[in-house]
């Protein structure tokens, strides 16, 4: 395979946010072959701009059966993720996958398992994993510059949405229709990045999630989360759509020093000495390691959507590794699933959750949902 013809199911704001970069040819080894669409509008709006040689299909599975497409991209609403992939993985398409990997763990499971019977490349699009500032953590913190991690901190608070925005779809903010708020729409990459940078996940989970909080929506809209991690760290995390001016800082303490990312730069209070290692030689009454703030230089440029939709056509064409493997969608997502099943229970929830509880909830509420997005409409 010399160049690969890709199919995109999906003409919402993602799927037309990828067909401009691939029409611009941001990306080389790739053509756009098909495309896939219920909304007869989306598929004018692809043929006047991909010309009368783009498939047009209605139905994604007829786009699958086709024989025009090597790969896909799946930029449909959440729930859908899982039930298309593993169809694209039965009939051999390779899979990229926008975020969320799915609404609920079970499902994204299930999704993982044929991927992983399947000989075809699979990646989420993560692309955060391709921002510089976070590489460079990921990579201080893999060498072990910053030591042991103690604490994670995260308050991403600049989500600001109002309620037009929730009034915009009727998808929007609701427990049938999206499967939860800002933890699963805008708090993805987040999530992603706070296991992935770390290379540790939590071992259990407490939260408080107030749904409907700032805004006439059933879904969560404020969050506070506590975590524990096997090694004896703690976290936090934090986030809203209902702030203004937000905050968007992380924080990550190890026992030689601090980093922290906020306003786009890294910043590294390094320790002279380890924290252990002074506490052990000290016999004053008070003090405390001499510490160093260190402006860490970033290099590189933020690759985006295109990073990540590169880097999978590369893995397709040349085998080049994966930068976020698709069966790592699950991990994030184990995380937002956990603080909603922690607030629902009112209890801590341990890792991996206990994914039929969550499911259980998840019908519950969207059985039992009073809430009618139609009068909300204008």
């Amino acid at each position: 395979m010399q160049v690969v013809r890709l199919g995109i199911i999906g003409l919402g704001n993602m799927g037309k946010g990828h067909i401009g970069y691939l029409l611009k040819g941001e990306v080389s080894g790739v053509f756009i072959a098909a495309v896939s669409d219920s909304v007869p509008e989306s598929l004018k709006w692809a043929k006047e701009r991909l010309g009368d040689n783009v498939g047009l299909f209605t139905s994604p599975y007829e786009m699958m059966e086709s024989g025009l497409i090597d790969a896909v991209l799946i930029a449909t609403p959440h729930y859908s993720h899982p039930e298309l992939a593993i169809a694209s993985f039965e009939r051999g398409l390779h899979v990229l996958c926008e975020k969320p990997a799915g609404v609920y763990t079970k499902q994204v499971r299930q999704m993982n398992e044929a991927g992983a019977k399947a000989n075809v490349k699979f990646s989420m699009m993560y692309n955060q994993r391709t921002n510089p500032l976070y590489v460079k953590l990921k990579e201080l913190i893999d060498s072990g510059e910053l030591g042991e991690v103690r604490r994670t901190n995260w308050i991403i608070t600049n989500w600001y949405r109002s309620q037009s925005y929730y009034d915009s779809g009727t998808w929007r903010a609701t427990w049938a229709g999206e499967g939860g708020g800002v933890l699963l729409n805008q708090d993805p990459h987040q999530l992603d990045l706070w296991q992935w940078t770390i290379s540790m996940m939590p071992k259990r989970v407490r939260a408080f999630c107030y749904f409907g909080k700032h805004r006439n929506i059933e879904v969560e809209d404020d969050v506070t989360a506590f975590v524990e991690y096997e090694n004896g760290a703690t976290g936090v995390f934090v986030t809203t759509t209902g702030e203004a001016p937000g905050t968007n800082r992380l924080e990550i303490s190890g026992d030689r020093g601090k980093i922290v990312i906020e306003n786009d730069t890294l910043t590294f209070w390094r320790l002279r000495v380890p924290e252990p290692e002074f506490n052990k030689q000290f016999t004053g009454g008070f003090g405390a390691p001499e510490c160093w703030k260190i402006e860490i230089p970033v290099k590189g440029t933020y690759q985006d959507h295109k990073g990540i939709t590169q880097n999978f056509i590369n893995a397709i064409l040349y085998g080049e590794p994966l930068i976020a493997p698709g069966e790592e969608g699950i991990k994030g997502l184990m995380l937002s699933n956990a603080m909603l099943l922690s607030t629902w229970t009112d209890g801590w929830v341990d890792l991996p959750i206990d994914e039929d509880l969550f499911y259980e909830h998840l019908q519950e509420r969207i059985t039992n949902s009073a809430y009618r997005k139609e009068a909300q409409l204008r």
